[in-house]
């Protein structure tokens, strides 16, 4: 059922973001500001998926060695950089596309 749910959004997406490179004019406007929504939605609801797990797993690490939190805090960070910096490469692309209004 997922899999149909997550077909059917991308056909939907893809839809509406073929006519936006295609003329100027209001569906072009609305397709690009549901293009933008999009990005930043999809990328913030990803981003606190993943860095949700990734503390969940880090804070387990230390829970069940805590002589190790040195070990596993410091590239639990890093993860979580990494894991902010696609949510920004989204807020990037969505501020892209605005600029295409």
């Amino acid at each position: 059922m997922k899999k149909k749910v997550f077909a059917l959004l991308a056909l939907l997406l893809l839809g509406v973001a073929a006519p936006a490179f295609a003329a100027e004019d209001a569906l072009t406007n609305l397709a690009l500001a549901l293009g933008a929504g999009a990005a930043i939605g999809i990328a913030a609801f990803g981003g606190a998926l993943g860095q949700g797990r990734a503390v969940a797993a880090a804070l387990e690490g230390i829970a069940r060695n805590p002589n190790a939190s040195d070990r596993i805090f410091t590239p639990m960070i890093v993860g979580l950089a990494l894991i902010e910096s696609l949510v920004i490469y989204g807020l990037v692309i969505a501020f892209i596309l605005q600029g295409k209004i």
